[in-house]
Formats: structure tokens, C-alpha cells, sequence
């Protein structure tokens, strides 16, 4: 059960308020664009779960069901199919109920029994290995060690996507637990579960955790750049509103259709630009911010010329990720330009599938249609996907990746946790004697026996 939910047993009558009114909102949400037999599985879910979990409140006191839909819901609006929304609604009911994986199993089939079960795993190793330290921060490799670990032990990556729509649901609702755990899971947040959702490409879900994380851990800050934002509101909406619809009207002279819009402002994005360049509030470039949408992707950079014709480009602000797209694969026009009135204004220009992958990252594989089917084949793109951004972000030269992308492709790495939960990255044939050499030379010379699991097994155990 994640940290920042708290469940508690009513002895004798269902908590006030969980009946199936709920779901039939829920299902008014989620559901209605779904073909009949997926509203009717997602049905019998939410059904399935308020029974399950009939006896337990939040800290909150609400209903532990609504948490459960609320999870489900955020998979929606990242437009998931109905598999990763029923196994959402169902993904506690084997940590907290007396519900088995055979029982999920029996009514929903094998495939959201597994889902199920990678959630709860991952849970599991959330907790075990997820410990900040006494100082309020993990060591960042350690941190690092742990994002792979929860990456490779799933075979399917929508596990990840709902362990990640679960935590943005705590995060949301965190305001109901004391401040030393609110302090403990925005970190963990900021550390683990935002630069998954980074990884995975998913920035709609990666903002609003920043954003609640540093709402929790930097309290006073946060605040001020929200008034900050609020007081200005009014002029900074009428600003970029003038300047929306000159570019537009720029854009039709020269034949471009694009659709311009405002782009909204992340709190954490702000304050790490303050952090990051040692500037206060006014000299942020993307306070007053507009996005152009496009067709083609040639019309990006049609957009761009009209763009810098109009204003002066600000220099070192410019940066091509269609050209040269991230490691997880986004891809964007940014810039930076002395706007009218001699404000700073950011411009980003993609084409519309582009930015429904920056939206949805990964998730966008599952635009749900009435025939669209999870392809297993997708996964084994993924798991070398995993290897690939892993070491996209280490500083290897190009003969260097190739020789490690031909030595490692196939290989299977090994992630072994200590009895205080430090995550070990062994290769696979790893045994225990290489293990205490991994955690100390000392260790590695006095080791005499291992146990793995539970059991007695010789050091040379693969």
C-alpha cells in the first residue's frame, strides 16, 4: 500500500457514501466513448473493487474506492485502453483485501491478473528499496539504481504507467498527511517517480508531480512563484493573447494553418530555470509562453522564420529537438525572442502527433479504439528502449555505445537488494560472492555463505 494512503477497518457496515452511484459516475467519465463490452468490464471492475475494499477509508476518510477510479481515471485522460483502466481499478485489491491473484484472475483473465500483480510487486520493491536517507535525500545513483530496477522487472510497461497515475493520485490528495511524510514522498517523488515519467515520456503526468512535489518540499517558494504568477495573471493572459493573434494572422499571409495557443506554466519548470541560471522571477523566459501546432513537420520550421521576422531571437535560446529529438523522444521547436513592449517571450512549434507524444509519451501506443489490441511485440521495443535511454544519458562516445549496445542487447541485467534496501546492478550470472564483492572488497574477502530468498545456497549460485 503506498505511503501516502492510510487504510483503516470498519467492523461492521460499509463506509457512508460507497455504493454504486459511484461507479456509475466513474463510468459516465471513463466509459462512454468505449465499446459496449469494455464499459461493461469496466463495470464489473468498479463493482468488483467497491466490494473489495468496502471496509477501508483514506486518510482523507473518503472511500479507498474513489482512489482506485481516481487512478483510473488519470489512465483515461493519458486515453489507455480498457485493460490498463480495469487492472487500475483492481490495483490494491490483492496488497489490501483478502482478494487472491487467482481470484482476479478467474473473473477478469490472465493478462490484467498480470498487470495486477506487476503493480503490486512493484510496490513492494518501492517499499523496500525506497528509503531516503536520514539527510531527506537519496544518493542519486542509488536513485538511479532504483528507476532501472522498477523498469526491468516489469514485462509490461503499463504496470509503470498505473504505478505512476497511482502516485500522482497520493500526490494530489498528500495535503492529509503529517509534513514529515508529506517532506518524505515529494522527495521520493521528485527522485523516483517524476524521472520515470520523464523516462517514459510522459510530461503531463511528469509536471503536475513536480509540481505537487515541490509544493510539499519547498513550501515558501512555491507560493511565492504561484503569487507571482496569479498577480500577474490579467496582463501576462492579455499579453500573449495580442500576441497570439499576430502570429496568426502572419501565419495565414504566408499559408501556414496552425493552431496557437497559451502554455501553461509549471511552477517546478520556473523555479528550476531560477535555480539552474541564478535569476529571480522576471528574467524567466517561459512566464509568458504561446504554442503553434502544425500539420508537417516542415511547417515547423516555416513557423520559426515567421517567429524570428517578427521579433529579435534572443541567442543561446534556441534549441532544435525535432532535428535532434531528446532521449525519450520528444521533439519541439524552442526559442526564445524580445517580444512586443521589449518582453521575453518563449515560442515552442511541433506538429500535432508530435505533441500528442509529448503529452502521452509512451502511453500514446494505447490510444484506445473500438479494435485496438495490446501487441506484445511492442514490449521488446520497449525493454531495448529501457537499455537505450539508460545510456543515452552516460557520456559515451559513439564507438563506445556501438561496442555496448552489441555487448549488452541481449543481455539480462541482475538487480539484487541489501537488507537495508540498496539496490546492487549485477549482470546475469551474477552469484552471491560477486554480490559482497559489489558491496565492499572487505565484505567479498569474509564471505563464507549465502542465503538467497530465504534459503542456504553456495557462493558460486547463479
Amino acid at each position: 500500500m503506498p505511503d501516502s494512503v492510510e487504510v483503516t477497518d470498519s467492523p461492521v457496515q460499509p463506509v457512508p457514501g460507497a455504493d454504486s452511484s459511484v461507479i456509475s459516475d466513474w463510468l459516465s467519465r471513463v466509459a462512454s466513448q468505449r465499446g459496449a463490452e469494455e464499459y461493461q468490464t469496466l463495470h464489473r471492475a468498479g463493482e468488483f473493487a467497491l466490494k473489495a475494499h468496502r471496509h477501508q477509508t483514506r486518510a482523507s476518510g473518503e472511500p479507498y474506492i474513489l482512489h482506485s477510479l481516481a487512478v483510473a481515471e488519470i489512465l483515461h485522460e493519458l486515453r489507455m485502453d480498457d485493460e490498463t483502466l480495469v487492472a487500475a481499478v483492481l490495483h490494491d485489491v490483492v496488497e489490501d483485501t483478502e482478494v487472491t491473484l487467482k481470484d482476479i484472475e478467474s473473473e477478469f483473465g490472465g493478462v490484467i491478473a498480470q498487470l495486477v500483480d506487476g503493480v503490486t510487486k512493484m510496490g513492494r520493491i518501492d517499499r523496500g528499496a525506497g528509503v531516503v536517507e536520514a539527510s531527506g535525500h537519496r544518493d542519486h545513483m542509488q536513485a538511479e539504481s532504483l528507476r532501472k530496477l522498477l523498469l526491468a522487472m516489469v514485462e509490461d510497461v503499463r504496470v509503470v504507467l498505473i504505478k505512476l497515475a497511482d502516485r500522482l493520485h497520493n500526490m494530489r490528495t498528500l495535503r492529509y498527511l503529517d509534513e514529515a511524510r508529506q517532506r518524505r514522498i515529494a522527495q521520493e517523488t521528485l527522485e523516483i517517480y517524476a524521472p520515470l515519467a520523464n523516462r517514459l515520456g510522459v510530461w503531463q503526468i511528469k509536471w503536475e508531480l513536480e509540481d505537487l512535489a515541490l509544493r510539499y518540499q519547498e513550501p515558501k517558494t512555491y507560493h511565492e512563484i504561484a503569487n507571482l504568477l496569479d498577480e500577474r495573471r490579467e496582463n501576462r493572459e492579455q499579453y500573449v493573447q495580442e500576441v497570439m493573434e499576430r502570429l496568426r494572422h502572419e501565419l495565414e499571409k504566408v499559408g501556414i494553418q496552425a493552431e496557437v495557443s497559451g502554455r501553461p506554466k509549471h511552477i517546478f519548470s520556473i523555479w528550476r530555470k531560477m535555480q539552474r541560471k541564478g535569476v529571480n522571477f522576471n528574467q524567466v523566459f517561459d512566464v509568458r509562453a504561446v504554442r503553434v501546432l502544425v500539420k508537417e513537420e516542415a511547417e515547423c520550421y516555416g513557423v520559426l522564420g515567421v517567429v524570428h521576422s517578427l521579433w529579435r531571437h534572443i541567442p543561446r535560446e534556441f534549441d532544435d529537438y525535432v532535428a535532434n529529438p531528446k532521449y525519450n523522444s520528444y521533439r519541439s521547436l524552442h526559442t526564445a525572442v524580445i517580444g512586443p513592449e521589449g518582453k521575453v517571450l518563449e515560442v515552442q512549434i511541433r506538429t500535432h502527433e508530435m505533441h500528442r507524444h509529448a503529452e502521452l509519451g509512451i502511453a500514446a501506443h494505447w490510444l484506445y479504439k473500438e479494435d485496438a489490441k495490446y501487441d506484445p511485440g511492442f514490449e521488446k521495443k520497449i525493454a531495448l528502449l529501457r537499455q537505450l535511454l539508460d545510456w543515452k544519458e552516460e557520456d559515451l562516445s559513439p564507438h563506445d555505445f556501438v561496442d555496448r549496445f552489441k555487448s549488452d542487447a541481449s543481455d539480462e541485467r541482475v538487480y539484487v537488494l541489501t537488507p537495508k534496501g540498496k539496490v546492487i546492478d549485477l549482470p546475469q550470472g551474477a552469484t552471491p560472492l560477486d554480490f559482497a564483492y559489489a558491496i565492499h572488497t572487505d565484505v567479498g574477502h569474509r564471505c563464507r555463505g549465502a542465503k538467497v530468498d530465504g534459503s542456504i545456497v553456495p557462493l558460486n549460485h547463479e
